[in-house]
């Protein structure tokens, strides 16, 4: 007894109210699943891709689709009075078109050489720059190898006197077609012509400067306005300055890659800046002016008395301009952090003893709360020794 078919519109996944677009959808998630070439050597796999195929088949052709529902697959296999359908003989190039390019990288399918006008290629280099001159921009000059039309054959790539003839490979259409039989049938594919390369043309005696290119390359130098706020890794873009386009049309475009230096006080954050400066604990407890460094120069700023450590004070439109508009400018945020002395003279610690003893004595607290038992008197550590909190 033959094995009972299962409803197409089942095996896609789809409801018969579905239109082509949904069908097309359908078939397309489950060949991607499950064809043959992404899943090698699994059976299963390839009767699911095959049971796919078939569905697609007949549910993307409106008179089989019409004839499936009024019959079901009755209407296919002679017993409806409608002839049957040879599944086998089915051409699935276009079918699988745009498929295979999905999967495997390839192009669309095409009855046609694209042969109108193509833009040329982009470029790509970069400049180096300091944080500076990406904050208040600057000029740069880059130098490129392009390729510039050859005087000698206009472009052609043809030895002066002789023209491009039309490929006999192809007969100027610049893409073959070949068939190959599958397990589901004869595919048809379209790939470029190898031997013209899609142009449709072929040089038979090439010109002796360009070797049949048409290109000379050429060392050319550029000026580039680099703008105020770029930041590391964007792009200024040269438009019309890339390589040349095909069949008249426009060249591509240099893209400038801005490489931007560290800087020793200095980081970036889209358009704030951000530093750290020390300031005395003199100044912190009693208040005075400190000097900030700022991308604009040294700046005063007044201390308040009593100020802490990891401070942070706003320094509003000191920051990087912005790209769209330089007089937008972003804020540098400054973190105020106590510098504590490293060497300190004689009469320094002194000093700062008395005012140690007078300010809370904190240099003898820790032995004043241990000398002294509840009522007062003093304390003897045990076993005569101070305890140690930290190893």
């Amino acid at each position: 007894m033959a094995e009972q078919k299962r409803d197409y519109y089942e095996v896609l996944g789809v409801d018969k109210s579905a239109d082509e677009a949904a069908i097309k959808k359908a078939y397309r998630t489950l060949a991607k699943k499950y064809h043959p070439d992404v899943n090698p050597g699994d059976a299963e796999a390839e009767k699911k891709f095959k049971e796919a195929s078939e569905a697609y088949a007949v549910l993307s052709d409106p008179e089989k689709k019409r004839q499936y529902d009024q019959f079901g697959h009755a209407a296919f296999d002679g017993a409806g009075g409608m002839g049957g359908f040879d599944f086998s003989s089915m051409d699935f190039g276009d079918i699988f078109g745009d498929l295979f390019g999905d999967l495997f990288g390839g192009g669309r399918r095409s009855g046609t050489r694209n042969s109108g006008p193509m833009r040329g290629a982009n470029l790509r280099t970069s400049v180096r720059l300091t944080f500076e001159e990406a904050v208040f921009g600057c000029k740069k000059e880059i130098e490129l190898t392009v390729k510039e039309t050859c005087n000698t054959c206009n472009g052609s790539g043809a030895k002066p006197g002789t023209s491009p003839e039309t490929c006999t490979k192809c007969g100027g259409k610049g893409q073959v077609v070949f068939s190959q039989q599958s397990f589901f049938g004869t595919v048809r594919n379209v790939q470029t012509c190898p031997e013209c390369r899609g142009t449709g043309k072929v040089i038979k005696e090439k010109c002796s400067d360009c070797s049949g290119t048409g290109y000379i390359p050429m060392k050319k130098r550029y000026s580039v306005d680099i703008p105020a706020g770029i930041d590391n890794g964007q792009y200024v873009n040269l438009p019309g300055l890339g390589e040349p386009g095909v069949n008249g049309g426009p060249r591509g475009d240099v893209r400038v890659e801005a490489l931007v230096g560290r800087h020793p006080i200095f980081q970036r954050q889209d358009f704030n800046i951000y530093s750290t400066v020390p300031m005395s604990f003199a100044v912190a407890a009693l208040g005075g002016e400190i000097m900030i460094d700022t991308v604009d120069g040294k700046v005063i700023y007044d201390v308040k008395p009593g100020t802490q450590t990891d401070t942070k004070v706003r320094l509003k439109g000191k920051g990087v301009p912005s790209w769209r508009n330089k007089d937008v400018r972003g804020d540098h945020y400054v973190t105020l952090v106590v510098q504590v002395p490293d060497k300190l003279k004689p009469e320094a610690k002194d000093l700062l003893r008395q005012f140690d003893a007078v300010a809370g004595d904190s240099l003898n607290a820790v032995q004043n709360a241990t000398s002294k038992d509840e009522g007062g008197e003093p304390k003897e550590p045990k076993d005569n020794k101070k305890k140690k909190f930290w190893k």
